[in-house]
């Protein structure tokens, strides 16, 4: 699963890389163009933009921090995966995700400084975002679904193999 894992990686940062050429070549900067509009309103728009912050240009002009973080945790989780490379495939594949859009961003920032950010989603006031964006996200979000249910499932082992010790033990003792 770890060449999985690589194969991911590489596969999302090399199309959020070319989104964000082509983005750079083909949309001058803070033109907003439209692409989906229902009803004479606007849904989806691709538009070039930059952000030298995190989220919602959170830590804006912090650019070691903002390379040196991503780099531990790209390190970390590339680690993590290669260590636990038979465990879970739900497990590997969010935290796949995430160091894709991670790494993605990163090479953005070691690149200029800044993000490059083009999609804009038009029916809720909301940051523009990038595939990076969305694969951390999607990556969280399975990550924590992955925790919920693993965390359920070692529970219910826990129980199983609590109650059959005891069955056993009343076995033994002759209570069965």
């Amino acid at each position: 699963m770890f060449v999985v894992s690589l194969i991911i990686i590489v596969l999302l940062t090399a199309a959020d890389q070319l989104l964000k050429f082509l983005v750079v070549k083909k949309i001058p900067f803070a033109e907003i163009v439209k692409v989906i509009r229902i009803g004479g309103r606007d849904i989806f728009s691709l538009t070039y933009i930059t952000n030298d912050g995190a989220a919602w240009s959170m830590m804006s002009g912090k650019t070691w921090f903002l390379i040196g973080l991503p780099t531990v945790v790209i390190i970390g989780a590339l680690i993590y995966i290669f260590l636990k490379r038979k465990d879970s495939k739900l497990q590997l594949i969010s935290l796949s995700l995430i160091v894709s859009g991670g790494l993605g961003n990163l090479i953005d920032r070691v690149r200029s400084g800044k993000v490059v950010d083009y999609i804009l989603f038009e029916p809720i006031d909301f940051p523009v975002f990038n595939l990076a964006d969305i694969c951390v996200v999607i990556g969280a979000v399975i990550f924590c679904i992955w925790v919920i249910f693993s965390d359920s499932v070692s529970k219910k082992k826990a129980d199983t193999a609590a109650q059959d010790t005891q069955t056993d033990k009343e076995e033994q003792n002759g209570e069965g």
